[in-house]
């Protein structure tokens, strides 16, 4: 993984001390709480319901276990000892005080951590797949260049302040898992027919108030040229973008307002004053940061361990787990492993610094010391050996991180919504806790199959709930919490906005109306036929009628 430089660790020190200075002066009155706003947020830094929240970067969703235990003591020493993973890789803790920010972000460097353009008007923290390097459908490995765009972004002077935030997703993979269509910059790295490697370039994709795929710009750009291109996208998006309405100022809008050929023309003359010059990527500078990214000493292993296919037999509860938990790796005898965060009774994304602990004592002893956050909001270990998949299965029980459902109905997505969130219109969690509580009969589960199911507890869509198969909106009605329910979202390579299904419903009803939906799907479904092909096939209204032909029975939502 990418360690710090010379001046990585000087830039980020430089930052620290910098804004130790800022607070310094807010708290005793020498700067305004507008002043201070813009200087807060580049660093992380929001206010929330209950105080500020912190918001930790995590590039490209790769940590060292060193790094892991770091955040464990920070989220101990200095919040309550819980952190949430969020649907961009990142760490959110949510009970900082505001004069120990600085102590955090000083630990913080310390581990070659930081939480800098976390939040903002900026280029925010690049993503992308969780099993990137590993997948055996990857075209290249997607990290060097999710650096390389990493350190262009960060502290770039020209879009320190945008128009409104901008994200970046990159993929390497034939199966797009980074959901690169809705990001305003999305890359997909491809091949042209001559086997040079380059980009499939993506912009103005995003969710919140408008929901749009992004649209294709380029079917191909070199990689020599990303960072020129990239450069020239931004300065069209932040000459243009609007700047009166906060609503109206993602690039999503600059380009469905221009339409994507003149967007791209304007781009393109852009990129005429940029290409070839000092961004240009060279294959030393390329090299430079691939070298961080060397693949691990890999021990020489059959595909299929046999002790391994012994414990499967034996036991249902491991092999319901490698079913859903295990994932393929490239190098025969190895496997990558998804430690679930969707425990019941624990908020999606949670981790206490306990398991964080455990994570980090997995990852060691296990995975070559790294662990990967993905925008499923789980934990992954890329590089485990398919003999002790049995021993990591009974560390991470023990820890609470072994659910069985990923991928599935309890493998829901949700922001932290109303419970914490200044922005939501609704809570997201007492509703996640319910839904998990009803559908919590594993083999039930598995006989539903692949479905994925994202809550927000308002537009701006930090949930996906657009990209759910079912989504749930949260929506303040005359002061009281509704939901309203999408169907046929997708993320990956078929994305797809979700459509509304019809009315807002309570909060107590939400459970019935999932419940309602799920059965009808399994009375409407062909063999072998998932959700999202189930209702392209018979339309919205067979769901519709099961949620509102009859009166849903009145039930409570604990609000604890």
């Amino acid at each position: 993984m990418y360690r710090y430089d010379t001046i990585d660790h000087a830039i980020v020190t430089a930052r620290v001390a910098q804004f130790r200075d800022q607070t310094r002066r807010f708290l005793a009155g020498e700067l305004t709480e507008d002043a201070f706003r813009p200087l807060r947020l580049q660093n992380g830094l929001y206010t929330q319901r209950h105080g500020p929240m912190l918001r930790i970067a995590v590039p490209y969703g790769l940590l060292s276990a060193a790094q892991f235990r770091t955040l464990a003591n920070i989220s101990r020493r200095y919040d309550r000892g819980v952190g949430h993973f969020t649907t961009r890789h990142n760490l959110q803790l949510n009970w900082v005080q505001l004069a120990q920010v600085p102590d955090i972000l000083a630990d913080l460097a310390k581990a070659e951590l930081h939480a800098i353009q976390t939040s903002g008007n900026c280029i925010r923290n690049v993503t992308t797949d969780h099993f990137a390097g590993i997948a055996p459908d990857e075209i290249a490995d997607p990290r060097p260049w999710a650096e390389l765009l990493r350190q262009w972004s960060s502290f770039h002077p020209e879009f320190a302040y945008l128009p409104r935030k901008f994200k970046v997703a990159v993929s390497g993979s034939a199966e797009d898992r980074a959901a690169i269509q809705v990001h305003d910059l999305g890359l997909q790295l491809v091949k042209n027919a001559a086997g040079e490697l380059g980009f499939r370039v993506y912009a103005g994709g995003g969710l919140g108030r408008t929901p749009l795929l992004a649209k294709e710009l380029r079917d191909f750009l070199p990689w020599q040229h990303l960072l020129t291109y990239s450069e020239a996208l931004v300065r069209v998006y932040n000459r243009h973008g609007r700047r009166d309405n906060a609503y109206k100022s993602r690039i999503k809008i600059l380009l469905k307002a221009l339409g994507s050929a003149e967007f791209s023309r304007q781009v393109e003359a852009e990129w005429a004053h940029l290409r070839d010059g000092p961004s240009t990527l060279t294959q030393a500078e390329v090299d430079r940061v691939s070298e961080q990214f060397q693949a691990p000493d890999y021990e020489n292993l059959a595909d299929e361990d046999l002790c391994h296919i012994a414990f499967q037999r034996e036991d249902q509860a491991f092999a319901r787990w490698v079913e859903r938990n295990v994932h393929a790796h490239r190098i025969p005898g190895y496997r990558a492993v998804t430690l679930s965060l969707k425990k019941p009774g624990a908020a999606p994304g949670d981790a206490s610094a306990a398991q964080m602990e455990a994570v980090a004592e997995l990852a060691q002893r296990f995975s070559f010391g790294e662990v990967r956050v993905s925008h499923e909001q789980n934990l992954i270990l890329a590089d485990v050996a398919q003999r002790d998949l049995y021993t990591v299965w009974q560390r991470a029980k023990a820890a609470g991180l072994a659910s069985p459902t990923v991928g599935l109905l309890a493998d829901l997505i949700a922001c932290p919504g109303g419970d914490f969130c200044a922005l939501a219109n609704a809570k997201s969690l007492p509703i996640a806790a319910a839904i998990q509580e009803r559908f919590a009969d594993l083999d039930y589960l598995h006989d539903i199959g692949p479905l994925e199911l994202n809550i927000s507890g308002c537009m701006n869509s930090c949930g996906h709930h657009h990209l759910g198969a079912i989504g749930i909106l949260g929506v303040d009605k005359c002061g009281e919490e509704w939901y309203q329910i999408t169907l046929g979202g997708a993320q990956g390579n078929t994305a797809a906005i979700g459509r509304v299904m019809g009315p807002a419903v309570p909060a107590a009803d939400v459970p019935d109306v999932v419940e309602r939906l799920i059965k009808t799907y399994l009375a409407n479904r062909h063999a072998d036929e998932n959700f999202g092909d189930a209702l392209r096939r018979i339309g919205l209204k067979p769901f519709r009628n099961s949620v509102y032909s009859s009166k849903l029975p009145e039930r409570k939502i604990s609000n604890a």
